[in-house]
């Protein structure tokens, strides 16, 4: 079988680099004055990355756990919530918000479909008293980008507070956080981050914080309070991820020099140079039509291509790892990742790859 060389799943993605030396850099006392510089710098620079005012913290985790930190933060038992669903991310996060008794209103639109704000409002006008509004903002099972922006409004004028899984698109899509009107959005380290999984990155809205000293459900390692308290000095409340932090410190470092505009000018050049040469090949983008991710791209296969054996195909024969679909997809889709550390080559390599496979195939 041959060795991956080019990491094309939708994450974790390949480390910069300045990302692996970073990695490599010794312990030090994460209670000492320099690391708690380092931190509250990093959380500084964090703040203008999300463009907000706000609070951004990094806490010990994998971006799943951000649909916990919502709902424990934001929220009390009962609570009624819009949950808007258009992938499989979007499912999952429901599951989770049961688990913890939610009074959950599903409103979902076909997969591969992008939820609009026009459709949210409807829904808002149609759900009584909701508290709050959860979304996916790039559902990576689909390779859908949703109208954050104009959904965001369309919450905001109804009064309830919007919660974002950014996971797939933060620091690889346009975000802003402040002029939105976002509430609380978390991010995953492995994604457009370019850095290991291992750390969930939260940014707070000022109106999220009545509802987080609110809020009923039992709180202990997921309370954003004791985050912004221990921010304040640099600290986080338990043992800090060291290396992991100093992956992320260097990712920052690469992202500031490229320019946060030219980082997603840069993914939506590649996205759209992808679709275009795959599409000659016979490929369909699974996702609507001017709501195509510019992190991730979900492909329907040629009449007559499995899509399950051209991504072992793909990984055994030319050492490239793509995705496959998952859950109601499986077996439909293929799924390549462009985000983070990526260029035109390793994209063009996949290109290659599919040409000949689907060559052989047909």
């Amino acid at each position: 079988m041959t060795t991956v060389r080019n990491l094309r799943i939708a994450g974790p993605t390949p480390l910069p680099p300045e990302v692996l030396r970073a990695l490599q850099r010794p312990m030090v006392p994460h209670r000492g004055a320099w690391f708690r510089g380092l931190v509250k710098a990093l959380l500084g620079r964090l703040r203008l990355l999300h463009r907000t005012d706000g609070e951004v913290f990094v806490l010990p985790g994998s971006g799943s756990a951000g649909w916990e930190i919502a709902i424990v933060n934001l929220l009390r038992p009962g609570d009624r919530v819009l949950m808007l669903v258009n992938g499989d991310f979007g499912e999952r996060w429901s599951r989770v918000s049961e688990r913890f008794g939610l009074d959950l209103a599903v409103r979902e639109v076909p997969y591969g479909s992008a939820i609009t704000a026009d459709r949210v409002a409807r829904w808002l006008d149609e759900v009584s008293g909701v508290r709050a509004v959860f979304v996916v903002y790039n559902e990576t099972s689909t390779g859908v980008t949703n109208a954050l922006a104009e959904i965001a409004a369309a919450v905001r004028a109804s009064g309830a507070l919007l919660a974002v899984d950014g996971v797939s698109a933060i620091a690889g899509l346009p975000f802003e956080m402040d002029a939105w009107g976002i509430d609380l959005v978390f991010s995953g380290s492995q994604k457009a981050w370019m850095c290991p999984p291992g750390l969930v990155i939260v940014g707070v809205g000022p109106r999220a914080w009545d509802a987080i000293d609110a809020a009923g459900f039992p709180r202990a390692f997921w309370d954003l309070r004791e985050y912004r308290a221990a921010a304040r000095t640099g600290d986080l409340p338990s043992t800090a991820p060291i290396s992991l932090l100093y992956a992320l410190e260097a990712a920052v470092d690469l992202i500031e020099a490229e320019g946060l505009e030219n980082v997603w000018e840069r993914h939506r050049q590649l996205a759209a140079w992808f679709r275009a040469a795959v599409q000659e090949l016979g490929f369909r983008c699974f996702a609507e039509a001017g709501h195509e991710s510019a992190t991730v791209t979900a492909l329907v296969p040629p009449f007559g291509v499995a899509a399950d054996r051209l991504v072992t195909r793909l990984e055994e024969r030319h050492g490239i790892a793509i995705n496959g679909g998952q859950g109601r997809l499986k077996g439909k889709i293929v799924r390549v990742g462009h985000m983070g550390w990526v260029h035109r080559g390793d994209l063009e390599e996949v290109v290659a790859a599919f040409a000949t496979e689907i060559g052989q195939e047909m």
